[in-house]
């Protein structure tokens, strides 16, 4: 079949915010502003404990007020592995400090970059590519993103490095990346069953031709198009069957243009040539807002506000999420877009809505809870996907919704919510799934009487600030540990 072959995507809206790598040559410079890692405090210390167990207790709450939206994980993550691969030194301006982005961080210190600190600027002297590993163990925590995009970039280690994971890591399919990684000439294999982690990587990339599934997980197609530019010879990539998640494939070849990759894309996104032998330049980025953690923000001022604000929320980016502001004006929700600050009143009756999430499976717990309250049935289809993230999130939302009084239809790929007058406070369980857990408070400032959503210590996974934002707003909601 023929492909419409288009030139890489540019990144121009973050381009205006990317200032040119100037070489900084010499070594005083390096060690006086790369190596302040005694001086700053872990990102354990900044946040809620993610090893204590904590319980959120909801009251009925009314929100209005303006909040700033935090960074985006997203593009914290490919930053911070771009910035590793590069050659010189980048900075990563205003990145997400969360459990998941630690993990990343912690990641490219093991793979041999120098990662330090000043103020809201992380400053990363990369590798050029050239990985030297401090240790053969990387434990990427809950974090599903190291593990999938960092396993493929242990690929470029001479000596082999086991990664691993918390419990629900080690349930999340990892056996189509690692097959694609042998193939190209990586020694690799997954040590759990069925294809799952812990998984062992290194030993360096031939190129050659691949197949990838786009029907499990977007982050396998990152994965590659991240470590191929630096294999030996050439890599032609094909993605087969349906590719999901597909604004997040975007954001990455956005970091990758701008460090200079050669990636040459069919318009689909589902064929891929790279030139083998490349290494990335260096690059200064600010992180943009995070669309995917303020959809909770966002769906609580549908159901209960008066006017809420989300500022450093910028609708031209390449976020898929940011579709959470057309959907909820299906919802029957008003919002208005101001520069970067999205602004949602909430309305007497919200109706139900028929939405494909496969590009957007994060908006669904989201979506779900609206749905839930809107009048008629919504559907949010094309979500087999979603039972491969930190839990099966079809199910729990099945589950949790139901104990609200909400009648939902699980399907294979697909939820069926039909709306309810008001939800019923009741104790409900995240499982450990930060989503999860941030979209349940969202229900318990709607329902009648007291909430309680156990395994909220999960929210510091994406979203830190999570809890402060949502009380500045108004609402009634304490962390009990």
């Amino acid at each position: 079949m023929a492909r419409d072959w288009v030139r890489p995507l540019g990144g121009e809206l973050l381009r205006n915010q990317v200032r040119s790598f100037r070489s900084r040559t010499t070594s005083e410079t390096i060690k006086q502003i790369l190596f302040h890692r005694a001086k700053v405090k872990t990102l354990k210390d900044r946040l809620c404990s993610g090893n204590s167990l904590a319980s959120l207790k909801i009251k009925p709450s009314e929100l209005a007020g303006e909040v700033r939206a935090p960074p985006s994980k997203s593009y914290t993550h490919r930053a911070f592995m771009v910035s590793l691969l590069a050659r010189g030194e980048s900075k990563v301006i205003n990145p997400l400090l969360s459990f998941d982005t630690e993990a990343t961080v912690e990641a490219a210190r093991t793979f041999g970059a120098e990662v330090g600190q000043e103020n809201d600027v992380w400053l990363v002297l990369g590798t050029g590519g050239n990985l030297k590993p401090r240790a053969d163990l990387i434990d990427v925590r809950n974090s599903g993103t190291t593990l999938r995009l960092m396993g493929a970039i242990a690929a470029l280690s001479p000596k082999p490095v086991r990664l691993t994971g918390d419990e629900s890591i080690l349930k999340r399919p990892m056996g189509p990346l690692i097959d694609a990684l042998a193939q190209l000439g990586a020694k690799a294999r997954c040590e759990g069953a069925r294809g799952r982690p812990p998984v062992v990587v290194g030993g360096g990339l031939d190129g050659g031709e691949v197949e990838i599934t786009g029907a499990i997980s977007s982050q396998f197609i990152s994965a590659l198009l991240l470590v191929c530019p630096y294999a030996r010879e050439d890599v032609e990539l094909s993605v087969t069957e349906e590719l999901r998640s597909k604004p997040y494939i975007e954001i990455t070849l956005e970091l990758l243009d701008m460090a200079g990759a050669r990636i040459k894309r069919s318009r689909d996104l589902m064929e891929f040539k790279i030139p083998g032998g490349q290494v990335f330049r260096a690059m200064d980025l600010e992180i943009p807002g995070d669309f995917s953690s303020s959809a909770f923000l966002l769906a609580a001022a549908a159901l209960v506000g008066d006017v809420v604000r989300v500022s450093n929320l910028d609708v031209r980016s390449a976020q898929g999420d940011k579709r959470i502001v057309d959907l909820l004006r299906e919802f029957g929700a008003d919002v208005k877009v101001k520069g970067k600050v999205v602004e949602v009143s909430g309305a007497e009756r919200l109706s139900g809505i028929e939405a494909d999430c496969g590009d957007n499976p994060d908006l669904v717990p989201a979506l779900a809870v609206i749905g839930s309250l809107a009048d008629g049935r919504t559907r949010l289809t094309n979500i087999p996907h979603l039972r491969y993230k930190e839990t099966d999130r079809l199910r729990a939302l099945r589950v949790e919704l139901n104990k609200l009084g909400v009648k939902v239809e699980e399907l294979p790929g697909e939820l069926r919510i039909k709306g309810v007058e008001r939800l019923k406070g009741t104790s409900l369980y995240s499982y450990g799934d930060h989503r999860m857990a941030m979209a349940l408070a969202v229900a318990g400032l709607v329902a009648r009487g007291e909430t309680v959503v156990e395994g909220a210590e999960s929210i510091s996974i994406s979203y830190p600030g999570f809890l402060e934002d949502v009380r500045k707003l108004g609402a009634k909601i304490e962390l009990i540990k």
